[in-house]
């Protein structure tokens, strides 16, 4: 073995053992960031308050909900490589990741603070303009904490991380909702109410982020050079060439997230038949975050003992099988029992579609291939609910879940027959799967 060959090897199993070393303490500052940070979020990304808060600001156009989400979407979609640009060629990501959070955190507290200084107007279009912004950071934050997590926890513990993470967090989102539509928002919604929910989730998320000043991340031996966003943006194709498996999965994942494109649209179709009040919002967030909680042990014990790709195919399934519930009457019981089942799905899904971009390919790429999976798959974010929000008003909500369905049939089908299981793959030194 040559020099240099030793010298790499030496390094790597340093590397390795910083990871164990501070695996404990990492795992515990990763687990509060991520329940806080998740109970404030889930307010923006739950399929209940923003929603009926747009509704409400905007008269209940269905098209002005969409658009608000597609925004953010859209965000999201612009963003991820410009997130893999900031951190490929560092040693350490943490830093970038603070500064990119609080802005996230800041579009938060300024979508509280619109609803209790402007008019209704004024919300709403600055809650429009602010879900695109949120969306940006959204973009960006995606990739970098997510390649920190890969840093940080070796892939035998992740699912258990997120598991976890999910679960506690979907207590605390759970208990958080259910108080803030029963006692903030109440019977006779209010933009106050909405408002006080928002800096709510904005104390939430911000102490989350400053729990992440516990981490210890380790400096890994090798990383790429540093380039221009363009000639970064250049090497893409020859990536994707170099690893068929990952091209087939993020296409997958792409056409499975335009299911996400009824999302919004199931608590307004269910407000038809059951109303909307914060009470019944609260009861239904609060059975959308508990199912999601639960499922989380599960998903994650899978996803350790069979891989995420097995966590993908299910939750997707689960998915279909709630949407398809909902073509049925809405009554007051089946709505809850579908959002419970809506919210299972999702968490497999967001977690599993996320987590297993981490165990393709090597090391030094793994910025970039986490901002192409996550692209297209806000490419769909961002069509999905304008594309649904047209259809919901021209064509009905019926419309709009049949067109779901199809879309996470297909990416599941593709999955299961085109993409092999990516676990305990190595490509060299810096291919390991940690």
């Amino acid at each position: 073995m040559s020099e240099s060959s030793r010298a790499d090897r030496h390094a790597e199993q340093r590397y390795e053992i910083f990871v164990q070393r501070n695996l404990t303490r990492n795992f515990f500052a990763h687990l509060v960031h991520g329940m806080l940070g998740q109970t404030g979020f889930r307010f923006i990304n739950a399929p209940t308050f923003i929603p009926a808060y747009l509704l409400m600001l905007s008269g209940g156009s269905n098209l002005i909900v969409g658009l608000a989400l597609s925004l953010q979407g859209f965000g999201q979609m612009l963003t991820p490589m410009v997130g893999a640009n900031l951190i490929s060629h560092r040693r350490r990501v943490l830093p970038i990741g603070f500064m990119v959070g609080a802005a996230m955190r800041f579009c938060v507290l300024l979508m509280g603070v619109a609803g209790l200084l402007l008019g209704e107007q004024g919300t709403l279009i600055a809650i429009i303009c602010l879900m695109g912004l949120f969306g940006v950071f959204e973009g960006m934050q995606g990739v970098i904490f997510n390649f920190l997590m890969s840093k940080v926890i070796p892939v035998s513990k992740r699912g258990r991380l997120t598991g976890l993470r999910n679960f506690l967090a979907g207590i605390t989102s759970a208990s958080v909702a259910y108080l803030g539509g029963t006692y903030l928002i109440g019977e006779e919604s209010s933009v106050t109410g909405y408002s006080l929910t928002f800096i709510l989730a904005f104390v939430l998320t911000t102490i989350g982020l400053v729990s992440l000043i516990a981490v210890r991340e380790p400096q890994p031996p090798t990383v790429r050079r540093q380039v221009s966003l363009w000639e970064q943006l250049k090497e893409v194709p020859e990536l994707l060439q170099k690893d068929r498996a990952f091209t087939r999965y993020f296409v997958a994942r792409a056409i499975a997230t335009m299911g996400r494109m009824a999302m919004p649209f199931y608590i307004l179709y269910a407000g038809n038949s059951i109303g909307l009040s914060g009470v019944t919002l609260g009861i239904i967030t609060f059975a959308f975050t508990m199912a999601g909680t639960v499922s989380n042990l599960v998903w994650g014990a899978i996803a350790d003992a069979r891989g995420f790709r097995l966590v993908f195919l299910l939750s997707t399934t689960l998915w279909v099988l709630a949407s398809a519930m909902l073509l049925l009457a809405p009554t007051y019981g089946m709505t809850v029992v579908v959002f419970a089942g809506i919210g299972a799905a999702s968490q497999g899904f967001e977690n599993s579609s996320r987590s297993i971009v981490l165990e393709f390919g090597d090391r030094d790429n793994r910025p970039a291939r986490i901002a192409i999976a996550n692209t297209v798959a806000q490419v769909a974010g961002s069509i999905g609910p304008l594309l649904g929000g047209a259809m919901a008003t021209w064509y009905g909500y019926e419309s709009v879940f049949i067109a779901a369905i199809f879309f996470l049939v297909v990416g599941a089908t593709l999955v299961y027959f085109y993409v092999p299981e990516p676990r305990g793959q190595r490509a060299g030194s810096t291919g390991r799967v940690t």
